[in-house]
């Protein structure tokens, strides 16, 4: 198949991945991940507290509810629905997060970030927690300064297309254009999988993700590729969603998660095992209908997970049963995915690799002992 050539509307962004000192000032954003761009943050939003190393829970205490980074505009993961709510996969974790410090569930302010503000975002404390369909990288836990919290969800970059072109793998692309956004891995991903394959391409760059999507729906573009997470959230939002397809290929790896600026690891731990526990609690079948009832189990690893025996939560600085206000608040890891992504949702995501490990998955929690 042969394909018209396309220029470059927009050059890559060369961003500085320079972690800024305490007190100095914040670099300019690095890369992004495969995923979406999201409009600036509100301005007049208000500022995060500085936290001293290792006192962020208590600066989020003090606040008196936690400052999440998010995505506004990538529904399944993060978006605001027309009563001004957020919802979403990446939500519910801010919501369980709160839950586990405050015992509710609604102590939380959403930060909308673009791909370049959401790390000078963490860097400079704006945010206590970055919750942003963002892909765990050695660059970004070490130049930039993050921490990673356990995936959440494993993604990989895809690329949809039109089901008249009839194409069925990158192979039948060759001289293609492809739209993608500026200044993300998404598009070095793009370049190397063609490079790979000995295939011409067109690569025709956008600032945002928006203007992507927008330039491929119009017929601009011969393919559009980002994380196939976000590809299936784009389809139901294309003006003719039944003329497009997803193909069965897939670029790269995308590890996506919470992350927090390193150097605190008592908020790191605390991050980490509300996942964890989200995760535990799937596998032993504890959820948001049950919760209460499972506080009477004789299992020890259920009475353990629900703080009925143990000082586990303590050991964080929480309450001992503080994953029962996190399940009471947003249920297990399998009623969140199922909940934002699952089969009575426009998406019908499979859970794939996202399943549990005794199902074939990734999803893996250790134990609470």
């Amino acid at each position: 198949m042969r394909f018209k050539q396309a220029p470059v509307l927009v050059g890559m962004l060369v961003l500085a991945l320079l972690l800024a000192a305490c007190g100095g000032a914040s670099p300019a954003a690095p890369t992004e991940s495969p995923g979406q761009n999201t409009p600036q943050a509100q301005t007049g939003a208000t500022q995060a507290p500085v936290a001293a190393t290792g006192n962020t829970l208590q600066v989020v205490r003090d606040r008196g509810q936690l400052i999440c980074g998010v995505n506004n505009q990538l529904p399944g993961f993060g978006s605001v629905d027309a009563q001004g709510n957020f919802n979403g996969f990446d939500i519910d974790f801010c919501k369980a997060i709160a839950a586990a410090v405050f015992g509710d569930a609604t102590k939380v302010q959403y930060r909308p970030l673009s791909a370049q503000e959401r790390f000078p975002a963490v860097q400079t404390r704006e945010v206590d927690v970055l919750i942003r369909n963002t892909t765990w990288t050695v660059s970004r836990d070490t130049t930039v300064g993050l921490d990673f919290a356990p995936t959440t969800f494993y993604d990989g970059q895809g690329m949809m297309v039109r089901k008249a072109d009839n194409i069925s793998s990158l192979e039948d692309m060759d001289g293609a254009s492809v739209c993608v956004q500026s200044g993300t891995t998404t598009e070095l991903n793009l370049a190397d999988s063609f490079r790979s394959r000995n295939l011409q391409l067109n690569a025709v760059v956008f600032e945002t993700h928006d203007a992507a999507v927008a330039a491929y729906d119009e017929g601009r573009c011969d393919g559009f590729t980002t994380d196939k997470s976000g590809l299936v959230s784009t389809l139901v939002k294309l003006r003719n969603p039944a003329d497009h397809v997803i193909l069965d290929v897939t670029m790269s790896k995308e590890p996506l998660g919470p992350a927090v600026l390193q150097g605190d690891t008592q908020w790191k731990d605390i991050v980490t095992w509300v996942v964890f526990g989200l995760f535990n609690a799937e596998e032993l079948g504890v959820t948001q209908a049950n919760v209460e009832s499972m506080l009477n189990s004789d299992d020890p690893n259920i009475r353990r997970l629900l703080g009925v025996e143990g000082e586990l939560g303590q050991g964080l600085g929480l309450d001992n049963d503080f994953m029962v206000d996190v399940i009471k608040a947003v249920g297990n890891y399998g009623e969140i995915y199922d909940r934002n992504l699952g089969p009575n949702t426009p998406f019908n995501l499979p859970r794939g690799i996202n399943a549990q490990w005794t199902d074939g998955g990734l999803i893996y929690g250790p134990p609470f002992r």
